[in-house]
């Protein structure tokens, strides 16, 4: 009779390990890098080219450029190694709108406002879903970490800690941008890009793992659970 450990490979019901779940959550260290590089580059750029006119362009719209280019090049070099787009679309798709109506009228803080919208769009759809026993978060975690199986549909407590879980993300979302929102109406735009800029992936990432977190601790509690009734 063998006496070995079973591997993951031997047990598809195991859990992978936490980082292991967190990376393929958030893109891996090099997703959230490149996620954060055109913002990174319009904030810190904003500020210091600010209203001077360098060459045919403005501060502002050399930091547009240069945070759009960033974005385009970094989409173009995945398609080009024929790697995932998902990330790096999403974040073309909300630069390439902010730049635009930054251009458009010559405000920073308009760079932001597609954000600010999307965000607490998500926010008010993640609390809608949990009331609705649809979380949002458990269906993405499903996705992402489980393979797309939907056994935890038919975990209760699961569904439960998902479904709070997912409460909670919607109202961060909603108070990180109402927030935001304010700082773009008193047109306070050099701390509405730090803010978002501090208050995206860092938030994010702290989000990712609390539910990981969340999530394996009561799964490991019903299987310690199933394992005494059995």
């Amino acid at each position: 009779m063998s006496t070995e450990t079973p591997t993951r490979d031997d047990d598809p019901d195991q859990l992978p390990p936490f980082t292991e779940q967190l990376s393929q959550q958030l893109g891996g260290v090099r997703g959230v890098v490149e996620a954060a590089i055109p913002i990174t580059l319009f904030v810190i750029l904003n500020p210091i080219l600010g209203d001077r006119v360098l060459g045919p362009l403005t501060g502002l719209q050399w930091a547009i450029v240069l945070s759009a280019s960033s974005a385009v090049i970094i989409a173009g070099y995945r398609a080009a190694r024929k790697e995932p787009m998902r990330f790096a679309l999403n974040g073309l798709f909300g630069v390439a709108l902010g730049s635009f109506l930054a251009w458009r009228s010559d405000d920073a803080g308009d760079y932001y406002l597609p954000g600010i919208i999307q965000g607490g769009i998500y926010g008010f759809l993640l609390i809608g879903s949990a009331l609705l026993r649809h979380p949002i978060i458990g269906w993405i975690y499903a996705v992402v970490a489980q393979g797309g199986k939907k056994d935890w549909r038919e975990n209760r407590p699961l569904v439960d800690v998902l479904s709070r879980i997912t409460i909670l993300w919607g109202a961060v979302f909603i108070v990180k941008n109402a927030f935001r929102l304010w700082l773009y109406s008193a047109d306070m735009d050099t701390a509405l890009g730090f803010v978002t800029l501090f208050g995206g992936w860092p938030v994010t990432i702290g989000l990712t793992a609390l539910t990981i977190w969340a999530v394996r601790r009561k799964m490991k509690a019903v299987q310690a659970e199933e394992a005494r009734t059995a």
